[in-house]
């Protein structure tokens, strides 16, 4: 077989279906680059792996388009990942796998395939999540469930630590500063939550016999049904932040929650968590989880 005609033919005719057919260059692409990776490797059984160099400086000159070693390796390792995941997904773009392909974790990579189909994740928000390490951040025993979309619970979503964005780079940080960088960017924090957030107030106002207290974030989840309290602290989690913030959320309950709304959920927000102080609490709807500055 002259394997660099059959390359130079798959890489042709996908530049003129993706003109012909502009609603399907998507799924064009990926097949192209998958038989064009599985002839790749094949040469590269017979010529050996300097062959793939050879082939980018043919085709380069050839179709004046300039196709790199990286590139070709590329569509080799994407034939190689496909044989490990046995289908492609038609969501996800020849851009997607170039991000995915540097993953080592089958996993992490089913994981990020898994949201980038079901959250519509473009390139970038694919690249910012993996950049952040959003998989490493989920609690160990939910990223199946979040893969198999199976019994998902709101803290499935929850990463740990959450990153805070500290845009005017505070050394010294009081509960007051945290919530402050969180407002200043509401959305990324949301996002650091999971799905389907929404923002009610700071600072909300309630009141426990002759005396007003305030909740430091209220929040509430769509998907879920059900309002969200979260509790800043800069210090390590403690047995009287539980207590605090377990009044907050049967207050909300008592008082906001409608018959059709799930239970609230709290979240306490700490320098450093305390896994034994959460082991004795009976009140399972409290979480808490660590922040870091970015």
């Amino acid at each position: 077989m002259n394997y660099y005609d059959e390359i130079k033919n798959n890489l042709i005719n996908n530049e003129v279906y993706k003109r012909v057919k502009d609603y399907s260059k998507n799924r064009s692409d990926l097949n192209t680059y998958y038989n064009v990776g599985k002839l790749l490797a094949e040469a590269g059984k017979h010529y050996g792996e300097g062959i793939i160099k050879e082939y980018s400086e043919r085709l380069t000159i050839d179709l004046k388009t300039r196709y790199t070693k990286s590139s070709l390796y590329n569509m080799m390792n994407f034939y190689k990942f496909n044989l490990k995941f046995q289908t492609l997904s038609g969501k996800l773009s020849w851009s997607h796998y170039c991000e995915l392909l540097s993953l080592n974790n089958n996993e992490k990579i089913k994981y990020y395939i898994s949201i980038s189909e079901n959250q519509n994740l473009s390139v970038r928000q694919l690249r910012k999540k993996i950049r952040e390490q959003e998989y490493e951040r989920l609690p160990k025993n939910t990223k199946n469930k979040l893969v198999e979309q199976n019994n998902i619970k709101v803290e499935d979503f929850i990463k740990n630590p959450i990153l805070i964005k500290n845009s005017n780079n505070y050394s010294e940080i009081s509960e007051k500063i945290i919530k402050q960088l969180i407002l200043e960017d509401i959305d990324h924090f949301l996002l650091e939550l999971g799905n389907n957030f929404s923002y009610i107030r700071n600072e909300y106002k309630i009141k426990l016999g002759d005396q007003y207290n305030y909740i430091d974030l209220l929040l509430y989840n769509i998907e879920f049904n059900c309002y969200v309290v979260v509790e800043l602290k800069v210090t390590d989690l403690k047995k009287e932040h539980i207590g605090q913030i377990e009044v907050y959320m049967n207050y909300i309950d008592n008082n906001i929650k409608k018959l059709n709304q799930g239970k609230t959920i709290g979240i306490i927000i700490c320098k450093k968590d305390n896994k034994f102080i959460l082991e004795y609490c009976s009140d399972k709807r409290i979480l808490s989880r660590e922040y870091k500055l970015v």
